[in-house]
């Protein structure tokens, strides 16, 4: 159930960015960008979160010895430690805060706590 939730931000993050990505960064960062920046988001959109958000997304049969979304739970623990701390970074030196920053933060570190609890502190069975 975590992953299909933290999967599915992904991808609806990464659609939003390859739709409007000058929003989102107003939204989240408190500005807009250039269009090179906006091309950067777009590709973001479409590299990372989207292909992130759907290649974690739980499959019917999972590998061979793995349980479902085994193999994106590191995946996605990583790249929620990074964002977490790459946005509070932005946060605290108040470079760049939009409406969004605060929330997305902690969001990322809800997920980030479900995930590190999953994958390090799963019951004995």
């Amino acid at each position: 159930m975590l992953t299909v939730v933290a999967a599915a931000i992904e991808v609806a993050t990464g659609i939003v960015l390859m739709v409007a990505p000058s929003a989102f960064a107003r939204v989240l960062l408190g500005t807009g960008l250039s269009s090179a920046g906006q091309a950067v988001g777009r590709i973001a959109g479409f590299a990372l979160l989207l292909s992130l958000g759907l290649a974690c997304w739980p499959k019917d049969r999972p590998a061979a010895g793995a349980t479902s979304g085994a193999l994106a739970s590191p995946a996605l623990l990583i790249y929620n430690l990074l964002i977490t701390l790459y946005l509070a970074y932005v946060g605290i030196a108040r470079e760049l805060v939009g409406t969004l920053l605060w929330p997305a933060v902690a969001l990322h570190a809800v997920l980030l706590a479900f995930l590190v609890h999953a994958r390090f502190f799963k019951p004995k069975s």
